[in-house]
């Protein structure tokens, strides 16, 4: 005989019952993905450029682009620029709460570097699979871009 066998009917309602629950307490027992803490490096603000005026020449000038706020947690960009060139690019804040982050973070932020040192804009690509911080980094470089004027 069958365990679901038509002419037992409370076996059917007991075992499906059984694999509702069971159900239920597996999707109760996964941990949703919380918001990391905001890491960054330094306490500048997003506004704030050092070095020379905008029109000098020979100097650094650095801007912090406004923080971000993707899915997995914040991402925020400084920006280096000399003589109206964008030197460098550092992610100074980007999800780092699991192992998963961490790994799509140890990839995805030095491609974004290189791009966006290439192009020296924030007309860059995505990173596949780094879709969320990709996009965070994007907006984070156009708003330090913006704050050192270019």
């Amino acid at each position: 005989m069958h365990a679901l066998n038509k002419s037992r009917p409370l076996r059917r309602i007991v075992l499906a019952s059984a694999a509702t629950v069971s159900g239920a307490v597996l999707l109760l027992a996964l941990k949703p993905h919380t918001a990391p803490p905001l890491v960054t490096a330094g306490t500048e603000s997003p506004a704030a450029s050092s070095g020379a005026a905008p029109g000098r020449t020979g100097q650094n000038r650095t801007a912090t682009g406004d923080s971000v706020r993707t899915r997995w947690g914040p991402v925020r960009v400084r920006v280096t620029v000399r003589d109206g060139r964008l030197t460098d690019v550092t992610a100074v804040a980007y999800p780092t709460d699991n192992p998963r982050d961490q790994e799509i973070n140890g990839y995805a932020l030095p491609q974004l570097r290189r791009e966006a040192l290439a192009a020296q804009s924030a007309r860059i690509d995505s990173v596949s699979g780094a879709t969320y911080t990709s996009e965070g980094y994007r907006q984070s470089l156009q708003s330090a871009l913006d704050s050192a004027g270019l």
